[in-house]
C-alpha cells in the first residue's frame, strides 16, 4: 500500500519530464471565430450541464497542486465569457502550491474585467492579436475586433498586468507581412511579441497553413540586434530574445519546425472534465464521471498518475498532419 510521501511524490511521466503546467479551459465558447481555431458554422459546443463546475475545478487543482503542479493558465474559448471567473481564478489563486496564476483572452472583455482578475491574484496575461490591420482582423476573426482588442489591451496595463504577451498566428498569404510591424508596436508599447506557427488541428487549423518562423526570426534578430534571454518568462515553449537595452522581447513557438515535446511539461483540461495528454495526440483521461461519480481524492490521484503515464512521448503533426480532428477550442488552447 503506498504510503502518503509516495502518495504526493510529483507528476513525472515515464520519459522524465515533471508536469507542473496546467492549461484549464473555463469554457469552450468564443466572441470570435478565429481562422485558425473554429468554422464560422460550428455549433458542437458543450452542454453547460458538462461543464466542470468551480467547486469541481477547485478540486481538481488542489489535487495537481497537491502533486507538484504549480503554474495554472486559464483559457477557453475565450475564457472570460465564463461568469464569474474572477471568482474561480481567486480560489484557484488561495489554494497551497500554486505559485502562477494566469490566463490567455482575446481582450475583448478585458475593459469589465481587467481590474477584478488582477484583484484575484492572475498575474500574467497572453493576449491573441494576430494584425493591426482591420480587413485583417476580419478575415481572421469574423468582424472588426481591433477596437475592441485595443482597449483590452489598456485596460490590461492599467490594471498592472506583467508581463502581457501578444500571440500572433503567423499565417501564409494573412498577416506573415505584418510580423515586422507588430514587433514595432510591441516594443512601443512594453509588450512582449510571440510568434506561433499554426497547427494542423482541425479542418480550420490545416486549412490555415503553415509558416516556419525560422527565416522569419532572423530577420527580426537582424533588424532589432536582438540577443538570447536569459530570464525565464513563463513556464512554456517559447524561446525569447530582447532588444540590447532590454526594451523589447520577442519570442517564437515552434511546434512544427522545431518541437519541444522533450521538455513538455503540460496537460489541458477541457471544460467537460477530459484531461488531454498532448495536443497532438489522442491519449486523455474523462474526469467528469469520477468526479460526479464519488471518487475519492485517492482514487482520482491514482486516475491522475495513471494518466500521466500514458503521456506520450511527441505529437505527429508532421507525419500525420490530419490525425486530430478535434478543434483547438474543444481541447483548451
Amino acid at each position: 500500500m503506498q504510503t502518503m510521501e509516495q502518495a504526493l511524490s510529483p507528476l513525472i511521466d515515464r520519459f522524465g519530464r515533471k508536469i507542473d503546467y496546467l492549461r484549464l479551459s473555463v469554457t469552450d465558447r468564443c466572441d470570435l471565430r478565429c481562422s485558425y481555431c473554429l468554422p464560422k458554422s460550428f455549433k458542437g459546443y458543450q452542454e453547460p450541464k458538462n461543464w466542470l463546475t468551480f467547486d469541481e475545478i477547485e478540486r481538481v487543482i488542489g489535487l495537481f497542486a497537491r502533486l507538484g503542479t504549480s503554474r495554472v493558465r486559464l483559457t477557453g474559448g475565450e475564457p472570460l465569457l465564463r461568469r464569474n471567473l474572477p471568482l474561480l481564478a481567486a480560489r484557484l489563486h488561495a489554494l497551497p502550491g500554486i505559485t502562477d496564476l494566469s490566463l490567455s483572452t482575446n481582450a475583448t472583455q478585458l475593459p469589465k474585467h481587467a481590474t477584478a482578475l488582477r484583484a484575484a491574484g492572475v498575474s500574467r496575461l497572453n493576449i491573441s492579436l494576430d494584425t493591426l490591420s482591420r480587413e485583417c482582423m476580419t478575415q481572421i476573426t469574423g468582424r472588426d475586433s481591433l477596437d475592441a482588442v485595443m482597449a483590452g489591451l489598456d485596460a490590461a496595463q492599467a490594471a498592472g498586468f506583467s508581463p502581457i504577451k501578444l500571440n500572433m498566428v503567423v499565417m501564409p498569404d494573412v498577416n506573415v507581412g505584418e510580423v515586422q510591424a507588430m514587433a514595432d508596436f510591441c516594443i512601443s508599447r512594453g509588450f512582449i511579441l510571440r510568434l506561433i506557427e499554426t497547427m494542423p488541428m482541425g479542418s480550420t487549423g490545416l486549412g490555415s497553413g503553415y509558416t516556419p518562423l525560422g527565416p522569419i526570426v532572423d530577420q527580426l534578430r537582424e533588424r532589432f540586434d536582438l540577443i538570447p534571454e536569459i530570464l525565464e518568462l513563463g513556464g512554456g515553449p517559447a524561446r525569447y530574445w530582447r532588444t540590447q537595452d532590454g526594451r523589447g522581447q520577442i519570442g517564437v513557438i515552434t511546434p512544427i519546425s522545431q518541437h519541444f515535446c522533450a521538455t513538455c511539461n503540460r496537460v489541458r483540461l477541457a471544460v467537460d472534465g477530459t484531461l488531454y495528454l498532448c495536443l497532438g495526440q489522442e491519449e486523455k483521461l474523462e474526469l467528469r464521471p469520477l468526479l460526479r461519480g464519488g471518487a475519492t481524492d485517492e482514487a482520482l490521484i491514482a486516475a491522475l498518475r495513471g494518466a500521466i503515464e500514458l503521456k506520450p512521448e511527441k505529437h505527429e503533426f508532421r507525419q500525420a498532419p490530419t490525425k486530430i480532428i478535434r478543434f483547438m477550442s474543444q481541447t483548451g488552447g
